[in-house]
């Protein structure tokens, strides 16, 4: 198991937001968090990243306990926190943002850092294209993508994302989402903090739902996604619909088959 929570009591200053959490996310997995405003998915990813204290529960990651670390501690073990709104250095250029990320790492040589933001370059051409340039200009996808290249240049085990396709336009959530896929294929496993509940689950193995700091609910993905009671709280007006019609054309895809056999 890469990440244990267990009993976790949090929140800000003596009101607690979160009432004993257990949630886990195992080595290679993509977890997503589901819940309404308010319901404290924020707060959990800050508790796991060191950014609010527990006032009660245990931490623990790869084995090791981590409830008592500052957040800077976590991040050197694997533990990176992209959090909602982006919070790219806007006065800063692309690359001295990226810097600010492997600030962590400051064993490894300059040649291992450019390397990674070379890496980082040929993926994604308008950063190389736009190295030198202050990003507070940039468009929401685009700051996005470089945030969550700046929490990759950690080199994490575990990569937290708070809200990112907030305030994106549909291409641009799609190319997010398209990225988060891809990280968990090279290995890194992703805790997904987003109301966006379909294109999350989507792409996710496991998820929990989050109500009124309590976990109501956890499973599969695709058994969330496929659920009457999720798609009407969390998927839309429109998603109980959906679900019905996509088990229809599913039947109708099985008759044209058993029809042909």
């Amino acid at each position: 198991m890469l990440l244990e929570c267990s009993g976790i009591t949090a929140g800000y200053s003596a009101s607690p937001v979160l009432k004993n959490i257990d949630f886990t996310i195992e080595a290679g997995e993509i977890v997503t968090l589901v819940g309404a405003n308010g319901a404290g998915k924020s707060t959990l990813v800050k508790t796991i990243s060191g950014l609010v204290k527990p006032m009660a529960g245990e931490l623990r990651f790869a084995g090791e306990g981590v409830t008592q670390l500052s957040s800077a501690a976590r991040l050197a073990r694997g533990i990176a926190h992209v959090p909602e709104g982006r919070q790219v250095f806007a006065g800063m250029t692309v690359a001295e943002n990226l810097r600010v990320g492997a600030y962590v790492r400051r064993g490894e040589s300059e040649a291992e850092r450019r390397d990674r933001i070379d890496e980082f370059a040929r993926q994604y051409p308008f950063l190389k294209a736009r190295m030198n340039e202050v990003v507070g200009n940039f468009s929401g996808g685009q700051q996005q993508i470089l945030a969550i290249a700046r929490g990759l240049m950690s080199k994490p085990r575990l990569l937290m994302l708070d809200e990112p396709s907030l305030g994106l336009s549909p291409l641009m959530v799609e190319e997010v989402f398209k990225l988060v896929s891809e990280l968990r294929n090279n290995g890194i496993s992703i805790l997904l903090s987003e109301q966006n509940a379909r294109a999350a689950l989507a792409i996710a193995d496991r998820g929990y739902v989050i109500e009124n700091g309590r976990i109501a609910l956890f499973g599969k993905a695709s058994d969330l996604l496929a659920s009457p009671e999720i798609a009407e709280r969390y998927l839309g007006v429109g998603a109980v619909t959906q679900v019905a019609h996509d088990k229809d054309r599913r039947a109708e895809r099985l008759r044209a088959c058993i029809g042909k056999a």
